[in-house]
């Protein structure tokens, strides 16, 4: 049997493998298995029955997003900057139609992801577009079975001027957030998991090591979170499924103080709720 894609029906995690025997990241504490057993889908399948679309939700910042859903459903983010484009995630799978839009805007030099819940179809982008840099922190390179790393990290990246990379553990070992300096965002994987209404607006904000299955983060990752972007300046967060204007640096740490004052839980604290006045 040859070497193929495959992208896991449950979960959407995709392997370049034989056949899988299960999936990395249904295995993983912080997610469930599938209750049916493992089911995993050719690249052939998928494409034949999935689409996307890409739209700019701020100057020369690109949402592509995959349809119907794969898997966890994520966001794949462009940065388009004539220096090169930097993409970070990855939607779950990108029809041809999703890369030629790509193209249109200068494919893609520098790839990077938060961890493997943002992996997507890596694979896809890295394929298409050959970038000279696809980095992936030393703790995660477990799970990049269906794509090659060609600059593995330790501590910080800078990806390019104004553009870093920085190792925060917490919800997954090698997880990272990327700082863009240029557009005062941070694209903080899944540090932070924000509820939004239909209209996409934030409501709510919360940190945990499992969302669904209410597993909570210690306080020594939590300070973990705050130590690296308390010197950062955002006035935005995205992670893998959102894109969050509302939120900036203060309420970010706002939310991480919340958290370090009472005992590990998982808490949806209304963004109306937070203090703003920093912890001493």
């Amino acid at each position: 049997m040859p070497l193929t894609y495959w992208a896991c029906a449950n979960c959407g995690f995709w392997q370049r493998h034989f056949a899988p025997p299960d999936c990395p990241v249904c295995t993983d504490v912080r997610n469930e298995l599938p209750a049916d057993g493992w089911r995993f889908l050719p690249e052939h399948e998928v494409r034949a029955t999935h689409e996307g679309q890409g739209r700019e939700v701020a100057p020369g910042l690109w949402a592509f997003t995959t349809t119907p859903n794969l898997g966890l459903a994520g966001t794949g983010w462009l940065i388009v900057r004539p220096e090169g484009n930097i993409a970070f995630e990855a939607a779950p799978y990108y029809s041809n139609t999703m890369l030629a839009r790509i193209e249109q805007l200068g494919g893609v030099q520098i790839l990077a992801a938060s961890h493997a819940h943002g992996y997507g179809a890596l694979w896809q982008l890295q394929n298409a577009f050959r970038p000279a840099v696809l980095a992936i922190h030393r703790d995660d390179l477990r799970m990049t079975k269906a794509f090659g790393v060609n600059y593995p990290y330790d501590d910080t990246l800078e990806l390019a001027p104004g553009y870093v990379l920085h190792h925060v553990g917490g919800h997954y070992e090698g997880q990272a957030a990327l700082h863009d300096a240029f557009g005062r965002r941070l694209f903080c994987g899944d540090m932070f998991k924000i509820d939004q209404d239909a209209a996409g607006r934030s409501q709510a904000i919360s940190s945990h090591k499992a969302f669904h299955l209410d597993i909570p983060l210690t306080h020594a990752e939590l300070r973990r979170y705050r130590d690296v972007i308390a010197p950062l300046a955002f006035d935005a967060v995205l992670t893998p499924f959102e894109y969050a204007p509302e939120i900036g640096r203060a309420q970010a740490l706002a939310a991480l103080d919340e958290a370090l004052a009472r005992p590990p839980g998982v808490r949806r604290l209304p963004l109306e709720s937070l203090s703003l006045e920093p912890m001493r």
